[in-house]
């Protein structure tokens, strides 16, 4: 997608969001990609979308959601590293640390919500916010300091919705607790782990294939994902979708 026009995104993502009018200023957004490293082979987690959501329906997709202000001021058992909240603020609109903290944290919460996965530590967990009681019911403590910020996303404009997304990664390991019947929401009418290669053959939207492939490079030359690496930042500067590292 890289170097594109405002007008190929438009034909290229005809099929996978749709078009709007007027200026929308893009809302915060998280999505986490978990990984499960199997052998030689890396799976990732996708869930199928409603048919009856507006954005992008049916299509497969990272656990994600809109940034919730709340969610910056939950308790976890560790932060972001250093590197990665230096990288989560950087960039077009830089933000707050409890900002950057809290789109972390609503990825985490979205990935519950969307395929019942608490990722974090066992133990004893309170708080007053709503949308994570269920890490208090399962004790579960919300933990950050293995998540990694891996690619950035501004959707351009002329759609019904946009987010400045932040796509963020975690282990399979990381997960305390997973359950067997999903998440509280169901909205995802499928949940599976597909190999890399498999989910970029996927019903996907243009971004997360990018995404994907992004996904793909690094891991090949930083398996482990350490914290601090170049992440690529995709927006829209004047008429082309551009590429740039932060």
């Amino acid at each position: 997608m890289d170097g594109m026009t405002k007008a190929e995104i438009d034909t290229a993502e005809r099929s996978d969001i749709a078009l709007g009018t007027g200026p929308k200023r893009p809302r915060d957004a998280a999505t986490l990609i978990l990984l499960d490293r199997c052998g030689d082979e890396v799976r990732v987690l996708m869930g199928r979308r409603h048919s009856r959501h507006a954005f992008m329906p049916g299509k497969f997709v990272f656990p994600g959601g809109r940034t919730d202000p709340a969610d910056s001021r939950v308790p976890v058992a560790s932060a972001l590293t250093a590197l990665d909240e230096q990288k989560l603020r950087a960039g077009a609109g830089r933000i707050s640390a409890a900002r950057a903290r809290a789109i972390a944290l609503s990825a985490i919460r979205e990935t519950y919500e969307e395929a019942g996965l608490l990722i974090g530590r066992k133990g004893d967990f309170t708080t007053t916010k709503a949308d994570w009681q269920g890490f208090a019911r399962h004790g579960v403590q919300p933990s950050l300091e293995t998540v990694r910020f891996i690619a950035r996303a501004i959707t351009p404009p002329g759609r019904v919705r946009r987010f400045d997304t932040r796509f963020l990664a975690a282990w399979r390991h990381d997960v305390a607790v997973e359950l067997p019947d999903g998440g509280p929401t169901n909205e995802l009418e499928e949940i599976a782990w597909l190999p890399l290669a498999q989910a970029k053959q996927a019903d996907i939207p243009s971004i997360t294939r990018t995404i994907l492939e992004e996904l793909e490079t690094r891991l090949r030359d930083d398996p482990r994902l350490d914290p601090g690496r170049p992440v690529p930042f995709y927006r829209l500067v004047r008429t082309r979708f551009m590429r740039e590292l932060l």
